[in-house]
């Protein structure tokens, strides 16, 4: 879950969906800060899946 820090910025956990999606063993997650303010919807990154060994789409969850 969203962890609350100073003013703002929260900590939200990035979650890969292609790996999600390929029901494969393990996880590939990243924890981020973002901006409540500036960005109130969820957030999609393009970030590294070391399991699938390439880059792909992660989107935030809880």
């Amino acid at each position: 879950m969203a962890k609350k820090s100073k003013g703002n910025r929260i900590q939200v956990i990035m979650e890969c969906t292609e790996h999600k999606n390929s029901g494969m063993p393990g996880t590939s997650r990243y924890i981020t800060t973002k901006n409540r303010k500036n960005t109130p919807e969820r957030m999609e990154l393009k970030k590294f899946n070391p399991i699938l060994r390439k880059v792909t789409v992660h989107k935030e969850i809880k």
